[in-house]
């Protein structure tokens, strides 16, 4: 067949999807074989494939096909996460977009809109993952509102609240006011703002609670929460406010008189020293109106207007009540100041709104005695983390300093809480209504007549928690022969930002219900970044279109592209160049195809070729087993770019730039047939080593090399050969020979075409005769001669402690040779005399250690062996 020009992967990707599918290659189920198994993070339903998720898909992918590769049950399961916030907030949008109201919809209602738009987007994102060509099992998708994995978690909330581990009450929590949710701790991300400091007169009430003239200035950042305050706080030992103690204080708009208390929480240098407190708004308010008992008034709506309990200004966004308020106490004569200030803004995660802080009555889960064992799997090695001097103490200080976690979410798409209640408030938790009443029977001594279940749904990784072992069913039906085989799981590959979110929970569930890890490494991949370093997002419009870079590049040029420039755990730079790069090398080695089928109908079997290609077999044989084993252990190392690297230098510069040059018969010749099959077996070989990094391309030619019985995707390794060092370093001195000939032929204005004899001074023959047939090939050489002294009106090389004389039939301008070994001569005596500065250094002699003094004295011995060499080429060349 004749071969396109360059490497076209369109047509070819689908082909090997569909014949893999076929084939049920990536289908595992369990037997005598050891299982390599991987969860994929499971991605929002809603959303599409970002850079980030290709890189982590791309890895998890290298990792299974490897694993497939070399003996083991690879099971690989897919699948996405509801994303309750995420997911509901889409869907009220299509609603409103239908003029549809959320509000006038029951829950069954919005949960059928809901599923329809899961039904609708879901599939976008495993479409992606198949053109990107990630070998999963499609029998084993798994979606966390799934009705097993619903139960599952369900069950998991009950038997948690069973064991006095998850708990409901009034706490301060964070609240999304876009998504009108409270959030976990997790779920708010910190950003520095230049903010506004307000300095505010609270006026000292008299007898009757009235203003005086005197006052206290209170310095705040959120002038919209006074109409909450309901005391003023100071350090009991600042001496400027022991004359107003006993006396209360009138907050300004309101005028309502508040208690003066003192708390050594209050630091007396900090602004005023005087702080307004607001129960309902601050955490820490919150604590000391617990502590001083103080009423709470909450000013706020769960969509960040302001409330009626306010008085004021009711109605108001809070950023447009800010400036309200600001307006009145300036008009008022109570706004003293205003200074610019640095200060840090908690925003949701998921919406971006500002987060307020919000008294709710929340479900929690107690985290402490869950967190212990997660934090011993890790600390004492069970669990590996990759890489570990980057994350351990991260995963180690959160676990130590760990918080209850809020599991509830006022959403409607989710599971729902099992928690049922009667009219008086009284509730009991159990799976289903008939099970509640029952249980309201046991622990209340009556059946009431209706229940009504909470209204919350959980928190989306109360369920991704589970993810590990229930996409076996090892919650919903524990001990089954499927979560026995394939759990403990082998690698999660996910990114480092939610390290806290769903790696040590899901530590916490395996620990929990497993009783065993739920892994036995965790590779963090880094944050991807465009070429100026900033994260990538819509909202920049820096991040591209996966489907798009495959459509024009190719999923195996979008795979290498991300890989090669992806340093386990630290950020990348990503730019499309680095698929370009990729399609360059697909290119390299499809042109390297080409040449390979084009001597196919050039062999023979005849003796007087038989020996030709030897030398180049037993390097390229070296060569490929050792680059074999750097690719195993950096594999085993989870430094899969460097792996990577590896293989991009193996196959561009050893097999195509290099040994294919070495076994190419010259024009019209033909090739023995060993050698011409050893480049066949070689050639197969490095697309099997290369194939769980771009599996399309390399499976197709390494069935365009040969009629093949199997497939590459499930192709065994083998690890039989060793190298040879003396082979390879000879390989070497052929390859660095070549160079400088060349480069010296060019130089000298010689034609490719002109034959020379090359004359080799050496201390090595033997090196030069295992390949000199090569070398004479490739510079064009019509006799090597070794000889003993330097040749007169010759081209002078000097490589090493070898120097060549290059002979033609015409005249040679030596002026340009002269210039160079001039400059050569002048570098080498420069740096034998720094060489020699140091070694004539007392101090630097007795305190070095004695290898470090011997490299630097094989440096002299070398510079003395060139300087000599260029000296003697100097005066051959007169």
């Amino acid at each position: 067949m004749e071969l396109s020009k360059n490497f076209e992967p369109g047509a070819i990707e689908t082909k090997w999807n569909e014949h893999w599918k076929a084939k049920q290659y990536f289908n595992s189920t369990p037997d005598e074989r050891p299982a390599f198994t991987v969860v994929i993070p499971p991605p929002n339903v809603t959303g599409v494939l970002h850079m980030g998720h290709t890189l982590n898909e791309t890895v998890q992918d290298i990792l299974v096909r490897k694993a497939r590769m070399s003996g083991f049950n690879a099971c690989w399961v897919p699948g996405s996460d509801h994303a309750s916030i995420a997911t509901e907030a889409k869907v009220v949008q299509m609603l409103k977009e239908k003029n549809i109201d959320k509000n006038t919809l029951s829950r069954q209602e919005f949960l059928e809109y809901a599923f329809q738009w899961k039904d609708k987007y879901g599939g976008i994102i495993y479409n992606q993952i198949e053109r990107l060509g990630c070998s999963v099992d499609w029998n084993r998708v798994t979606f966390t509102m799934d009705e097993d994995y619903y139960k599952a978690v369900i069950k998991v909330f009950i038997d948690l609240y069973k064991k006095g581990l998850i708990y409901r009450g009034a706490r301060m929590i964070n609240w999304d006011p876009v998504a009108k949710t409270a959030l976990s701790d997790e779920e708010v991300e910190y950003k520095d703002i230049q903010g506004k400091l307000y300095y505010v007169k609270y006026a000292v009430a008299d007898a009757n609670d009235q203003p005086t003239e005197e006052y206290i200035v209170i310095a705040t950042q959120r002038p919209e929460t006074i109409m909450g305050d309901t005391a003023v706080c100071v350090n009991p030992t600042d001496e400027r406010y022991l004359p107003f103690k006993g006396r209360k204080i009138i907050v300004p708009i309101v005028n309502r008189a508040v208690p003066l208390i003192f708390d050594e929480y209050v630091d007396k240098e900090f602004g005023t020293g005087a702080l307004k407190v607001t129960p309902a708004h601050d955490i820490n308010d919150y604590n000391l109106g617990l502590k001083h008992q103080l009423p709470i008034v909450d000013t706020l709506n769960e969509d960040g207007t302001i409330s009626a309990a306010a008085e004021h200004f009711v109605g108001l966004e809070r950023f447009e009540a800010r400036k309200q308020v600001v307006n009145f106490l300036r008009e008022n004569g109570s706004l003293i100041k205003e200074e610019e200030y640095s200060t840090r803004v908690g925003n949701s995660q998921r919406t971006n709104a500002v987060v307020e802080p919000r008294i709710s009555t929340q479900w929690f889960v107690k985290m402490k005695d869950l967190a212990e064992p997660a934090l011993k799997e890790v600390t004492e090695g069970r669990i590996k983390i990759h890489p570990g001097d980057k994350f351990l103490a991260t995963y180690k200080y959160w676990l130590e300093n760990v918080k209850d976690w809020c599991i509830s979410r006022q959403l409607w798409w989710g599971q729902q809480i099992p928690a049922w209640y009667d009219a008086d408030g009284k509730f009991v938790v159990a799976a289903t209504e008939a099970d509640a009443k029952a249980l309201f029977a046991t622990e209340h001594g009556f059946t009431p007549d209706n229940l009504k279940q909470d209204e919350d749904v959980l928190d989306t990784w109360f369920s991704s928690w589970l993810w590990p072992t229930e996409v076996f069913k090892g919650i919903s039906n524990p001990g089954n022969p499927e979560v026995k085989y394939y759990y403990p799981t082998s690698v999660l590959v996910t990114g480092q930002d939610i390290i806290f979110f769903w790696v040590a929970r899901m530590i916490m569930a395996g620990m929990e219900y497993e009783h065993q890890k739920p892994f036995s490494d965790v590779y963090f991949t880094g944050m991807v970044r465009d070429k100026q370093g900033r994260k990538m997002s819509k909202s920049l419009g820096n991040s591209p279109d996966l489907l798009e870079l495959i459509d024009n590049y190719g999923a195996d040029a979008v795979r290498f592209g991300i890989m090669i420039s992806s340093p386990a755990g630290n950020d990348l730079l990503f730019d499309a160049s680095s698929c370009d790069q990729g399609k360059f090398f697909n290119n390299k080695f499809w042109n390297a195809l080409k040449l390979v089928k084009m001597l196919e109908g050039r062999q023979t079997s005849e003796e007087g070729y038989q020996n030709e290609g030897a030398f180049a077999i037993a390097w390229f044989n070296s060569r490929l087993a050792e680059a074999k084993d750097q690719v195993e252990k950096l594999y085993k190392e989870f430094r899969l770019s460097e792996a990577l690297k590896v293989l991009y230098s193996l196959i561009w510069d050893d097999f195509c730039s290099w040994y294919l040059e070495f076994i190419k018969p010259g024009f019209e010749q033909p090739i023995h047939t060993a050698t011409y099959q050893q480049t066949v077996s070689f050639f197969e070989e490095l697309m099997q080593l290369l194939h769980p990094f771009m599996p399309f391309i390399t499976e197709e030619v390494y069935h365009l090399l040969q009629p093949q019985q199997d497939d590459l995707c499930v192709k065994q390794f083998t690890f039989t050969t060793q190298a040879d060092n003396t082979i390879l370093q000879q390989g070497e001195l052929l390859k660095e020979s070549i160079t400088a000939i060349r480069d010296a032929r060019t130089k000298a204005s010689l034609k490719p075409k002109e034959t020379v004899t090359l004359n080799i001074q050496t201390d090595t023959v033997a090196d030069f005769k295992a390949f000199e047939t090569i070398l004479a090939k490739l510079v064009n050489a019509k006799e090597v001669v070794y000889v003993s002294q330097l040749v007169p009106e010759c081209i002078n090389v000097v490589l090493h402690k070898n120097t060549f004389y290059i002979a033609t039939e015409n005249v040679i301008d030596t002026a340009p040779q002269k210039e160079q070994l001039q400059k050569d001569l002048a570098y080498y005596e420069g740096f034998l005399a720094s060489v020699e500065k140091k070694l004539s250094n007392e101090k630097f002699v007795q305190n070095a250690k004695p290898e470090i003094v011997a490299v630097e004295q094989k440096k002299k011995a070398d510079a003395e062996e060139k300087i000599k060499a260029i000296t003697e080429s100097l005066a051959a060349l007169g």
